[in-house]
């Protein structure tokens, strides 16, 4: 199908750039999410040569939602140097967080309420706070109504016992055990589904169990996620979506590529890892899982009118998106739900996508939804199609690696799916291509570009 029929209020994406992504706990830990967002807008600003004042609106994805700036889109916009007259408000849909910021800035420009959208996201996952329990604000609560000495060393004396007592229930109890005096893990609660009272992983072995996928098989996901990661790392393909960030206090440290794909992962080291989330029968490991990580990205849409009169470059058109809601317990197969909707909305079928970008949560959750949209009866059955929509080429699904190397701080994913999948599609000369990711509690979200010559 041809991009014949153009029209001025098509959105179009001109730029985009992201900071390196770093595994929790790492290079990027002490950097504010905040900063990680400046560090990606500045550069999307210096690099598509934009005059700031054109901008109509700034839109970010975050999970985290950091109580030292809660707006944080707002907070990225001014520090970036986006005038004081832009507004700018942040987004949170779990996973999809940084997709639905553009899909937001979608909307507002083929409305006609905007021009020039800056979407994105951000998240810093070393940063999610420990969380006090209820036992212990209560003792800080009356430590602040406090009036006297006497009444103030009467509830320091409180917060020694339950001091102590947090102590044994860290010593006597699992890590993530609830107990009353125990700090909450926010990361861990974030990660757990509160309409099942299940962990992201649990989801993971639900389909791993349910369409048979071995842990042999997810292995050898993984392997190819983190070969391919490599080769574009080395190649220099990965280091044009990303720009470096220069570490505090000193700035003299750089941080330039990603902190997560490992050369030479090998299936004999994986097999080593023992199951994380069912340790008697399970296969989901943290071999064949994303790792919790930090990073942003950005990317500038365009009416395909403004874009023109200010003589950017066009890479590529939003031709449709979709979300779609599933049962919570089997949120990985989100991607599957999603697809069949946006591509109708394109007006493409399933084989005229040239390359896929299917975020890799788990990697017993790819492959599931690989099996799913490769299935008569699933696709009969659970979405009302006249039968399968087709199989996924390999060559085409995640060519520079996924999640499962790159990792997937959950508030900016969205948007790097989309960073690289436009980027890529402008090297290979493909028309048509595919993100889509798997959303916490149930949905799945999914994006269709077309490259714009």
């Amino acid at each position: 199908m041809s991009n014949a029929n153009k029209s001025d209020r098509d959105v179009v994406l001109v730029e985009g750039v992201r900071t390196p992504f770093a595994k929790a706990g790492t290079k990027l830990k002490d950097v504010h999410p905040a900063e990680l967002g400046r560090t990606a807008l500045q550069e999307l600003i210096a690099r598509s040569n934009l005059d700031t004042e054109v901008v109509d609106e700034v839109i970010i994805g975050n999970t985290g939602n950091p109580s030292d700036a809660v707006n944080i889109s707002r907070v990225v916009a001014l520090r970036s140097g986006i005038p004081l007259k832009t507004p700018a408000f942040s987004v949170h849909r779990n996973c999809a967080s940084a997709m639905e910021s553009i899909t937001l800035g979608y909307e507002k420009i083929k409305s006609g309420t905007s021009d020039v959208i800056v979407a994105g996201g951000t998240e810093s996952m070393s940063q999610l706070p420990l969380l006090m329990p209820p036992a212990i604000v209560e003792i800080f609560g009356k430590l602040g109504a406090a009036r006297t000495t006497g009444q103030r060393l009467s509830v320091l004396g409180q917060l020694l016992k339950a001091d102590l007592k947090q102590i044994v229930e860290m010593v006597t109890t699992s890590p993530f055990a609830q107990t009353p005096h125990k700090p909450r893990i926010s990361v861990m609660e974030g990660l757990t589904d509160p309409f099942k009272g299940i962990n992201m992983g649990q989801t993971a072995e639900i389909l791993a169990k349910e369409f048979g996928i071995s842990r042999e098989e997810q292995d050898r996901f993984a392997v190819r996620s983190h070969a391919r990661a490599v080769a574009a790392q080395k190649s220099g393909r990965m280091a044009e979506e990303i720009t470096p960030v220069f570490l505090a206090p000193k700035f003299k440290e750089v941080v330039s590529e990603d902190i997560g794909p490992r050369d030479g992962q090998s299936m004999e080291q994986l097999a080593k890892l023992k199951p994380f989330f069912d340790k008697k029968y399970g296969t989901i490991t943290a071999g064949n899982s994303c790792p919790i990580t930090d990073g942003a990205a950005m990317v500038l849409l365009m009416s395909r009118e403004k874009a023109k009169a200010l003589g950017h470059k066009l890479v590529a058109r939003i031709r449709s998106y979709a979300f779609a809601g599933l049962e919570p317990e089997r949120m990985g197969l989100g991607p599957a739900y999603s697809t069949p909707i946006a591509l109708k909305r394109a007006g493409l079928d399933f084989k005229e996508l040239g390359l896929v970008e299917l975020n890799e949560a788990f990697a017993a959750q790819v492959i599931a939804c690989e099996k799913a949209l490769n299935s008569d009866e699933f696709c009969k059955e659970k979405l009302g199609l006249s039968g399968k929509l087709g199989e996924i080429d390999p060559e085409i699904l995640n060519v520079n690696g996924g999640a499962i190397a790159l990792g997937h701080p959950v508030g900016t994913t969205g948007t790097r799916i989309v960073l690289t999948l436009m980027k890529e599609m402008q090297k290979r000369n493909v028309q048509f291509g595919l993100a889509t990711l798997c959303i916490g509690g149930g949905q799945g979200g999914s994006v269709i570009l077309e490259r714009e010559d």
